[in-house]
């Protein structure tokens, strides 16, 4: 019996994500858990309200998954922005399915964010309007953004009042005795 030698060629690619011409794919790169989003990039924006009581938001898409939100809202002469972004320092993302969970740092509060075919609705839940807004409360609620639409739907996020002396809980002036 009689053995040959056969020079083989080297399996692996010649450079890190280089094809590989004798499989003819290339090596699969590593995906950080919930933080690599890939895609089509889209951007989605809306508001409603009028110039002095309003609120907007805009929100970057990668791949049809939010990317950074920037929330606005303006009671005048007071106004609250919320910005946040997947891997800032200020909140944690996890995708399930057709649901992002942002949980804020520091117990102040939660998104989350359902996602359909032809809408994005935000639900707020407890949001520490201090933080983001300088003023007593919490922003509970929820914002839809639809494709196509300029105008936002909104449930409860605008209802509470943050004039000074107001009740941030009832948006009411507090009683008198006369």
């Amino acid at each position: 019996m009689t053995l040959a030698i056969v020079p083989v060629q080297a399996a692996g690619p010649a450079s890190p994500g280089a094809p590989n011409k004798a499989q003819g794919a290339k090596t699969p790169s590593k995906k950080a858990h919930g933080s690599v989003l890939r895609g089509k990039p889209e951007k989605l924006s809306c508001t409603l309200g009028t110039e002095d009581r309003q609120a907007r938001i805009a929100v970057e898409l990668i791949g049809g998954r939010v990317k950074s939100i920037a929330y606005y809202s303006k009671w005048k002469p007071r106004t609250c922005s919320v910005h946040i972004a997947r891997d800032d320092a200020w909140s944690s993302w996890v995708d399930t399915g057709s649901v992002t969970v942002v949980t804020l740092n520091e117990e102040k509060g939660a998104f989350l964010i359902d996602y359909e075919r032809s809408t994005v609705k935000f639900l707020f839940r407890d949001i520490d309007r201090e933080r983001f807004c300088g003023m007593e409360g919490k922003i509970t609620g929820s914002l839809t953004v639809t494709r196509g639409r300029d105008r936002c739907e909104l449930e409860g996020i605008m209802d509470e009042d943050p004039a000074p002396g107001s009740d941030p809980a009832t948006g009411q002036e507090p009683a008198t005795a006369s």
